[in-house]
């Protein structure tokens, strides 16, 4: 979230979304070995709504939007995979759906995860019990829109992702 003190900055951060200047990743936790090193998924999405009336995305090459994100493996622990996404469009539910389409489902993720496996991490099996997903905004770049200076923020894993991802590192290091 950016807020903007003044209209003209909020004009200027408008300008670069829409240009592809400001640089937003995220950390995030899937189900599988992530196969390339990093990937980029370029699929387009379109939304719909359930007959509930629940709102979901979908992979639609006729009537999606353009999408692009780029994932990088930070670790790999064998049943899950550790990753930097890098989103080059935002679009609603990007990375949870490029990643889920892409055969690996964000951890936790109850709308496109894998719910059996999201059901056994529930109850412990990564080393704790886990009961969210693991997506998490860690970085954003862009030039300041009145001055240009770079303006980098980072902000720190919550406290039950790094109580995974540690549990995960030391059922690494047992084996």
């Amino acid at each position: 979230l950016i807020v903007c003190k003044t209209r003209k900055a909020l004009v200027r951060i408008h300008e670069m979304q829409r240009e592809g200047r400001i640089m937003k990743h995220y950390r995030l936790l899937v189900a599988g070995d992530w196969v390339n090193e990093r990937q980029h998924v370029r699929l387009p999405l379109a939304r719909y709504t359930l007959a509930s009336g629940e709102r979901r995305v979908r992979v639609d090459p006729e009537h999606g939007l353009r999408a692009h994100t780029i994932f990088s493996v930070i670790r790999r622990f064998g049943t899950t995979t550790y990753l930097d996404a890098e989103l080059k469009t935002g679009r609603t539910h990007q990375i949870r759906v490029h990643a889920a389409e892409s055969g690996f489902p964000l951890v936790g993720d109850e709308k496109y995860g894998d719910y059996a496996f999201n059901d056994q991490v529930r109850k412990g099996l990564l080393g704790v019990r886990f009961s969210r997903m693991f997506l998490h905004a860690w970085r954003l770049d862009f030039p300041h829109p009145v001055s240009g200076e770079p303006i980098n923020i980072v902000a720190p894993l919550p406290a039950e992702l790094e109580a995974l991802l540690a549990a995960l590192e030391a059922q690494g290091s047992a084996q």
